[in-house]
């Protein structure tokens, strides 16, 4: 549950961050980390249409610079775009002028006011640097889709057992998410329809 759902306790680290939004409202917050990806976004926006869903997709730039149509194709959609760093740079092994750095130049080609750092995880001066130019978004849930430990089904049971109103859940459009994407993609936007939730972007 640390992972899937981060305790109170890690949301202290950085206050200033979007975690999760009103919970007072039957909402959640679709998320796509790490594309775009010729062979895996374009199936996720077809999914995505099928169900009348939006959602919004942090974007590695460098991803963005070797893939532009797919980039484009999820503007046209509708979709939001945010800032996942030009590289995937973990915020930890990297300094913080490098860091920053490796974000707008990731900008350039994006055009956000949204950033997520790779791994959720951030030095302070590079947290506090950053929310002076973007909102910052981390999750209440994150699936695991990426990890070759679960599942679908498992993937598919995140999301019955740790959404809540107002949860800003992350999937990724990644080549090692795939192999459970398909499947649990559809059956968790089914599931989370059929609960009444209504699907938004980050405002």
């Amino acid at each position: 549950m640390i992972i899937e759902q981060p305790s109170w306790f890690l949301r202290l680290f950085y206050p200033k961050a979007l975690w999760r939004l009103n919970p007072e409202e039957k909402a959640v917050y679709l998320t796509f980390d790490d594309g775009p990806i010729p062979d895996i976004t374009p199936r996720v926006l077809a999914i995505l249409d099928h169900y009348g869903v939006k959602a919004t997709f942090f974007m590695v730039g460098d991803n963005v610079r070797k893939h532009p149509a797919e980039f484009e194709m999820v503007k046209a959609a509708g979709h939001r775009i945010g800032n996942h760093t030009f590289n995937h740079l973990g915020g930890f092994t990297t300094s913080t002028v490098k860091y920053v750095r490796n974000a707008h130049k990731a900008n350039a080609l994006i055009h956000s006011d949204l950033f997520r750092p790779p791994h959720g995880w951030l030095r302070k001066p590079q947290y506090h640097f950053l929310k002076r130019h973007y909102k910052l978004v981390m999750w209440d849930l994150v699936t695991r889709d990426y990890s070759n430990r679960l599942n679908a089904d498992d993937v598919f049971e995140n999301i019955k057992r740790y959404t809540r109103s107002g949860s800003i859940i992350t999937f990724h459009d990644s080549l090692r998410s795939a192999d459970k994407l398909w499947s649990a993609l559809p059956r968790s936007i089914e599931w989370l329809q059929k609960e009444g939730y209504a699907f938004k972007l980050i405002p």
